[in-house]
């Protein structure tokens, strides 16, 4: 398919999927016009790219439907000074959204396939504000905390402890929490007066695997 048609796709998206249902920051818009997504999904896939479903990428794991990108990404209400740390790698497509929007972007995968896979694909298009690495996400990136946001894309049991003291005062963290089969998208702010939290319904998420989520090798409940 030609590039020009990819594009065409991609503004359908956008203008039907995303800010048609409700996503309204102009940033958080014009940053999921400028990221290929084909581009993130095996070639295979390329025809349902911009399609209003997750896709799988392999390791068992998938990239985000768009509408869930976009809305976790306005959730966090990112500005252009802001450090953002990413837990859950993935496809790489998430980790485009969020360095069109902020200062630089620290995004951590325990799966090294994927996060080599993402890293070249970030590269290609330019993207220099970003730095990946393989490793226990629920631990996040202490030695350069603190974040203004952070974004976790696998569902967790709770909200990881050490990820809420990476938080800066101010900060905003943006996770699914509940159990194996559905979570709750929850926004964790930690202020003055100490965290607090709101929620943005229901969504369904692979696993967060890790100290302070779920075991790799443990049961499912």
């Amino acid at each position: 398919m030609p590039e020009d048609e990819f594009a065409a796709i991609l503004n359908r998206m956008v203008d039907t999927q995303i800010e048609g249902r409700g996503i309204s920051s102009l940033r958080v818009l014009a940053a999921m016009r400028r990221v290929p997504r084909h581009l993130f999904v095996p070639p295979g896939l390329w025809d349902q790219a911009y399609n209003d479903y997750p896709l799988p990428i392999g390791e068992d794991q998938t990239i985000s439907q768009p509408y869930i990108v976009a809305l976790m990404t306005e959730a966090l209400e990112i500005k252009d000074t802001d450090r953002v740390l990413e837990i859950g790698t993935g496809s790489g497509y998430q980790a485009a959204i969020l360095t069109e929007l902020a200062a630089a972007v620290y995004s951590i995968d325990r799966l090294a396939s994927l996060t080599e896979g993402a890293r070249k694909v970030l590269e290609n298009l330019g993207y220099q504000n970003f730095q990946v690495r393989v490793g226990d996400g629920t631990l996040g990136w202490p030695e350069e905390a603190p974040f203004d946001a952070i974004l976790v894309t696998a569902g967790a049991p709770q909200v990881p402890r050490p990820l809420v003291e990476q938080l800066a005062l101010g900060g905003r963290l943006v996770i699914p929490v509940g159990d194996r089969f559905s979570q709750t998208l929850t926004r964790v702010w930690k202020t003055r007066e100490g965290v607090r939290y709101d929620y943005h319904g229901g969504c369904r998420f692979v696993k967060l695997i890790g100290q302070y989520g779920w075991s790799e090798e443990g049961p499912d409940y």
